[in-house]
């Protein structure tokens, strides 16, 4: 919840704003957000959508992440090989537990003013979940969860994998390789590290944005699949809109890192010494 509500919705509106916008670059972006509603343009889909999402990403990938990366752990990996395995797994379960529809809710806000821009008044929100509800049902409410999901468990993989590989090269230079406690600080930079470099997947994004939008465009295909809006966006953008996004992607990818893994990692130390019980993964 802080990490979404400080910097998280900001850096999520711009990314998707410019993925939806694919000729726009950030100033354009940034510039029609802020005419749409000025600082509180940067919070569109804060509430309920990102709320919700943000609750379930404590309660469903970081609990599924650490008992997987627990378990993997037990067999015998290595640090690497858990914290992506725990990642990929607590994205997954995210991505079709919750996530799904939250995103694609978060979408529609944010490209609402498609709708404004040709003199139509937009409906509100809970207005525009019952309209996709009563017209496509649970599946029109989860529009793009594959791709919700290819994201996730790409994302969580790399951020939680990169993050301890980075954490593992940091023992290695100030002499902690024998289990010796990171400092917050080492933490923070070994989060950062795995967030930024796990935005190679940014096309993924970008097709799930389009497959989420509720733009009209008559040249763009029907029931849109992975696979199609992949060669869509290709069609029209070339490579260079499948990572259109990326900059405020990487910010995003650093910030949600150090909140949900360095001070996750250091919220579980609080609670180990408050309830005297061990916690079984670290992050």
């Amino acid at each position: 919840m802080f990490e979404v509500t400080t910097l998280g919705q900001p850096l999520e509106v711009v990314k998707t704003t410019m993925a939806a916008n694919r000729k726009d670059g950030m100033a354009g972006a940034i510039g029609k957000i802020w005419s749409r509603g000025g600082v509180f343009g940067f919070y569109q889909g804060l509430i309920p959508w990102a709320w919700i999402e943000a609750s379930t990403k404590g309660a469903v990938l970081l609990f599924v992440a650490s008992e997987a990366e627990y378990y993997v752990r037990v067999a015998g990996a290595p640090n690497f090989v858990a914290g992506i395995s725990g990642g990929m797994v607590g994205g997954l379960a995210q991505a079709y537990a919750t996530m799904g529809f939250c995103t694609c809710m978060k979408t529609v806000e944010i490209t609402k003013h498609k709708i404004a821009a040709s003199g139509v008044k937009p409906p509100g929100t809970m207005a525009t979940f019952m309209d996709i509800y009563r017209r496509e049902g649970i599946r029109g409410i989860n529009r793009g969860v594959n791709a919700v999901a290819v994201r996730q468990v790409t994302n969580w993989g790399s951020r939680f994998g990169l993050s301890r590989v980075a954490e593992t090269g940091i023992r290695r230079v100030t002499g902690k390789e024998g289990g010796e406690k990171l400092a917050v600080s080492e933490k923070i930079l070994a989060s950062a590290l795995g967030g930024g470099l796990s935005a190679w997947n940014q096309p993924i994004e970008v097709i799930r944005v389009e497959m989420q939008s509720k733009t009209v465009d008559p040249n763009r295909p029907k029931n849109l699949t992975v696979g199609k809006a992949a060669r869509y966006i290709y069609a029209n953008n070339g490579m260079k809109g499948l990572y259109r996004g990326v900059t405020p992607r990487i910010g995003l990818g650093v910030w949600q890192t150090v909140c949900m893994v360095a001070l996750g990692d250091i919220a579980k130390e609080a609670v180990e010494k408050l309830t005297g019980d061990k916690v079984t993964a670290k992050h």
